[in-house]
């Protein structure tokens, strides 16, 4: 797949729209989410790095939105993508009511190890999105990287009682996820390990698969520079791949659906019904699951479906539009 080749940073500024989206729960930290969508020859994109990101990182996510918007993405192999529900680290009393607006139910993913709550907070939701969802569904926790060793240890022997089909990014190093599978299989503990961070956001993401650190990766298209970069570490590492998001708007979300149509093999439902937690979008009809499932044809549709009128009720100030401009001009110094 030729690489596409980077526009100038003043073609870039003039394709620039900043959006500020509001959220219907707090996730990950945050209350709204900020986004810069590109309109380009080959159709929408989306930059939205976290706002916290380097400017090496942020550089990665506007290379991905250049592929999408200037360049050629690789072709699909399958037209539909099976979908988790997400569900934040809310108290459990309100898991069923967020449950009830997702058209997701077979597999869910549990934000746990959420700071200033407990362990006991983190089964209590597992345990109720158990009961809502019933005996077949997949559940799988993520953590961000934020238990210890030792403590992700003895979290998942808690929760491991509850079904899990994996936990995602128990740890935060490389090092840990590989002695944290060690000692699960040690003692007995039957959880799957899947590295997220330890791929998107590090310099080398196949250490994950030299030191044997997980049992499959969660891959992004914008972290990891796009829709063909990720496709190429996915088969260098060599171990089956769940596609996520990262917490997008409809058009950031239809080119992880392409990734996850490109795959050779999908084993996993994927991490991209992410469009219901936020209160708006940039679209008329959001990019959410029926049955459980995204067809590439609904995400196609999506990313050509940019509403202007979205795209003015929900621009940020004049202080906010200056911030994002001046990263995207960094971030383009960096491609």
């Amino acid at each position: 797949m030729p690489t596409p080749e980077t526009p100038d940073l003043d073609e870039l500024l003039a394709a620039a729209h900043v959006v500020r989206l509001p959220m219907r729960v707090r996730f990950r930290g945050v209350t709204e989410r900020e986004a810069v969508l590109l309109r380009g020859p080959g159709g929408w994109a989306e930059w939205c790095p976290f706002v916290e990101y380097a400017d090496a990182d942020a550089a990665r996510w506007l290379a991905a939105a250049v592929e999408a918007g200037w360049g050629q993405l690789p072709a699909p192999v399958r037209d539909e993508v099976g979908v988790n529900a997400t569900v934040p680290a809310l108290p459990a009393a309100e898991v069923e009511g967020l449950l009830a607006r997702v058209d997701a139910r077979r597999t869910a993913k549990v934000k746990v190890a959420e700071a200033g709550q407990s362990l006991d907070d983190d089964v209590a939701r597992v345990t109720e999105v158990r009961r809502v969802l019933g005996p077949a569904a997949r559940i799988r926790v993520d953590a961000n990287g934020a238990w210890s060793e030792q403590e992700a240890l003895a979290a998942l022997e808690r929760l491991a009682p509850l079904g899990l089909e994996y936990a995602e990014q128990p740890c935060g190093t490389v090092e840990e996820l590989a002695a944290l599978r060690l000692a699960l299989a040690r003692r007995g503990v039957d959880v799957p390990v899947a590295a997220d961070e330890s791929i998107r956001r590090a310099q080398d993401p196949l250490r994950v698969a030299r030191l044997e650190a997980a049992d499959l990766v969660v891959v992004k298209v914008a972290p990891l520079g796009g829709v063909a970069r990720a496709l190429e570490i996915i088969e260098r590492c060599g171990l089956p791949a769940v596609v996520s998001s990262a917490l997008d708007t409809s058009v950031g979300l239809s080119l992880g659906v392409r990734l996850a149509a490109a795959l050779p093999a999908l084993e996993h439902d994927c991490g991209l019904g992410t469009a219901t937690l936020l209160a708006a979008d940039v679209v008329a009809e959001p990019l959410v699951p029926a049955g459980g499932v995204l067809t590439l044809a609904r995400a196609e549709a999506a990313r050509d479906a940019v509403d202007p009128a979205a795209l003015a009720a929900y621009r940020p100030g004049p202080d906010r539009e200056t911030w994002w401009r001046d990263r995207l001009t960094r971030a383009h110094s960096l491609l």
